[in-house]
């Protein structure tokens, strides 16, 4: 009986962790009235297509500094100097990526889950652009 109930409530803990990605634009609904990149930044898009994991959304750290969470189908974006940066995740291990970004530049890094020992992993991995409209254009606004 214990087991069933832990079951359950794990199940509706899910369901309020995924409804949160859903309360924001869409990318396709937003993207043409996101403001243009500065001189000297480019842009990353950080985002998450799969809701494998829903529960863990660890936070998303760029250059050291917290910029996001890891929120299933959701998907947010900083500016930054152009330079080599570095987004890391944690769970039971730090899981990291290293890029350069150029000025004017848009970069896209999707956030993928892979079982861990005792909870998942989930690790930065950059994408092309072109994969990654296809893949975030279901995604949902998650920053702030």
């Amino acid at each position: 009986m214990k087991v069933i109930k832990q079951i359950i409530l794990f199940s509706i803990m899910g369901m309020l962790m995924m409804s949160c990605a859903t309360s924001g634009p869409m990318y396709s609904e937003m993207v043409d009235s996101t403001p243009q990149i500065t001189s000297a930044n480019g842009r990353v898009y950080i985002y998450r297509t799969s809701a494998l994991g829903a529960a863990i959304q660890p936070a998303v750290e760029l250059d050291g500094g917290v910029v996001g969470k890891a929120v299933p189908m959701g998907f947010f974006y900083v500016d930054c100097a152009a330079g080599n940066h570095r987004i890391a995740t944690s769970t039971e291990v730090e899981r990291e990526l290293t890029f350069s970004l150029d000025e004017g530049q848009t970069r896209y890094v999707r956030l993928d889950v892979s079982m861990g020992f005792f909870v998942g992993h989930v690790y930065p991995n950059l994408v092309e652009q072109e994969k990654a409209i296809s893949e975030i254009d279901s995604c949902h606004y998650v920053g702030e």
